[in-house]
């Protein structure tokens, strides 16, 4: 990439941010899944902090055993770190660690950007957990970090335990309500449940906005979906309807682009286009309050079909935007996002859609 390289820094000139680097990923054959995801991470500039800091504060040993978050850690590292301001970085140890840890990504077939974002996000909190875990057997562990979290409330032999709140969780994690109201009794039973991501039915023609709306919107259970009302102690017609609770800082939206046709037998890509602003207000949350929310990645889905294609991704840093396609990087225009909505008809030339998008809070509130 080294005209490429160069081009990026004539076009910034003396814009370039201090103390910033654009560089792009090699590609291993198929994993542009992955290098448009680890953009979109390193340019999530809270959750990129915490994992240099994490890097730091671990000194990672040649004799320590690898896993996710101290190769992800060490790549994050490696690119913060290089001396030029741009280039190419071969993220060879993550790769093989990835294809180690899981099957699912060994082989050479087109990979999930989706599945592999929740794969990470869930395996790099499992690790911060057994290290907790082993720090506290050790009595080494500051109780800081422990937080009750009301969410899962594991039970273990009557003790409560306390879930561990990470920094992964402290970026990604939001809480939804799921509330069903008896048609019967008017009783609401609410249930909280974690996520780091919202998946999103989409139409035709339509915005990030609306499709948040019919995520929330009122479901009526009744026929074989009734629901056993524990006052009624019988089943019940219900109503019931997902709300967020606690919106998250980071807020990752996935757009459901594949869709599985019965009468085909297989998956097929919806190309509908889906606006997706710049600035993002939550309005189905259940405090009513909006929030409000800045778009500052976008993975981005180019095929026809779910089975082949390519991703690349669309990164906003120090209000530039830029352009990575594995080992390319290259600024483009604001408006230039706009392209990447989706096609109004059903057969366009256009296959390059936004599917996975990454808004970070614009409120001061991080906790």
């Amino acid at each position: 990439m080294g005209a490429a390289g160069s081009k990026l820094e004539k076009a910034l000139g003396d814009q370039f941010p201090e103390g910033e680097r654009y560089f792009g990923l090699e590609n291993f054959g198929n994993t542009c899944y992955c290098n448009s995801v680890l953009q979109a991470l390193y340019f999530c500039v809270p959750f990129r902090e915490q994992l240099l800091e994490y890097y730091s504060s671990h000194k990672i040993g040649a004799d320590a055993e690898d896993n996710l978050l101290t190769c992800l850690a060490d790549l994050f590292t490696q690119i913060n770190s290089q001396k030029k301001k741009t280039g190419v970085i071969a993220p060879k140890r993550f790769v093989q660690r990835l294809k180690k840890q899981n099957e699912l990504f060994r082989s050479y077939m087109h990979q999930d950007a989706h599945e592999f974002l929740n794969f990470l996000l869930n395996e790099l909190v499992d690790i911060l957990e057994k290290e907790d875990q082993a720090a506290k057997k050790g009595e080494t562990s500051s109780p800081s970090e422990k937080t009750v979290n009301r969410l899962k409330n594991p039970q273990a032999n009557g003790v409560q335990k306390e879930p561990l709140v990470t920094w992964v969780h402290k970026n990604f994690q939001g809480i939804l309500t799921n509330e069903t109201r008896c048609l019967r009794c008017e009783t609401v039973t609410a249930r909280d449940e974690a996520f780091f991501d919202l998946s999103l039915d989409i139409e035709q023609n339509s915005s990030i906005t609306s499709c948040l709306k019919n995520f929330s919107s009122t479901e009526t259970l009744n026929a074989e979906d009734k629901f056993f009302c524990d006052k009624c102690c019988s089943l019940q017609e219900a109503q019931k309807r997902m709300k967020i609770k606690k919106p998250p800082h980071i807020l990752v939206i996935h757009l459901k682009r594949f869709k599985y046709i019965e009468q085909l037998g297989r998956y097929k890509k919806l190309s509908y286009r889906v606006v997706f602003p710049l600035e993002l207000k939550l309005s189905n949350t259940v405090e009513d309050a909006d929030s409000e929310y800045s778009l500052f990645a976008v993975v981005v889905h180019v095929g026809s079909g779910p089975n082949h294609g390519h991703y690349v991704s669309l990164v906003k840093s120090h209000n530039h935007w830029l352009f990575f396609d594995d080992d390319n990087v290259e600024m483009i225009d604001e408006s230039a996002v706009q392209t990447f909505f989706g096609s109004a008809q059903e057969y366009s030339s256009n296959t390059d859609h936004g599917y996975i998008l990454f808004y970070e809070s614009l409120g001061a509130n991080k906790s």
